[in-house]
């Protein structure tokens, strides 16, 4: 199932960012714009094999965006957005007493930092000047720069646990994203993006054959960002 999911999201992406790429149809456009993102992640880490129970880990995105437009189809405008980024993920395991409830008195962070580049196209609807609801989809491959684990309360016992001191053994990381948002186009003071993007991780940062202790541990993020651009090219 999961493999099902995967493949039509991967085929989906590329099947938007091909039309945003390769229109040829529509009113042409050359609408070239820059500018910078900020926000924030809520990010957690499948695990398979060995489950582990997670509360999401909030870290900083930001970094800066480009974005050409190249069509329009009517209502719809058509082009594609790249991102450079810098993204804390990871995960913060959640500790549980005998009776079910949260154990504040222990607790273990992972806390992964990347350098990501979303690749995605751009499909908006809307006036040129004032609100447009759209959407971005595509892949997108990042790269760890650094890791640091936090813990407190812990015995020797349970740090004796496999994932506690794992050294993360693939840096490089891939997946698709997805974001809905609203945007406010102005005449001269430029354009202002709200979304909520989805981040589905493919790749694994430990590894996962069938000897090894985990056969899944990817990325899942879900960001909140606002976006400010202004038009170098209309």
């Amino acid at each position: 199932m999961r493999r099902t999911i995967i493949t039509l999201l991967s085929t989906f992406s590329l099947f938007l960012v091909s039309i945003g790429a390769n229109a040829q149809i529509g009113e042409q456009r050359h609408n070239f714009a820059v500018g910078i993102n900020g926000g924030a992640n809520y990010s957690t880490v499948s695990f398979e094999k060995h489950r582990v129970k997670q509360k999401g880990l909030i870290g900083p995105n930001a970094g800066i965006t480009l974005r050409y437009i190249s069509e329009k189809y009517f209502a719809m405008i058509c082009g594609l957005q790249v991102e450079l980024n810098y993204s804390q993920r990871g995960w913060d395991k959640k500790f549980e007493n005998s009776d079910g409830t949260e154990d504040l008195s222990r607790g273990y962070k992972r806390t992964m930092n990347y350098l990501e580049l979303p690749f995605l196209a751009h499909l908006a609807f809307g006036r040129d000047v004032g609100a447009q609801f759209f959407i971005n989809l595509g892949p997108q491959i990042a790269y760890m720069i650094s890791d640091t684990e936090n813990q407190f309360g812990l015995s020797t016992e349970e740090l004796a646990i496999e994932e506690y001191g794992k050294k993360i053994e693939n840096r490089f990381d891939y997946g698709i994203a997805g974001g809905l948002g609203v945007e406010i186009r102005t005449r001269r003071a430029g354009n202002f993006l709200i979304e909520g993007r989805y981040y589905f991780g493919l790749a694994d940062f430990y590894k996962s054959e069938k000897k090894d202790y985990f056969s899944r541990s990817a990325h899942s993020t879900i960001t909140a960002k606002i976006t400010y651009l202004f038009d170098i090219k209309k």
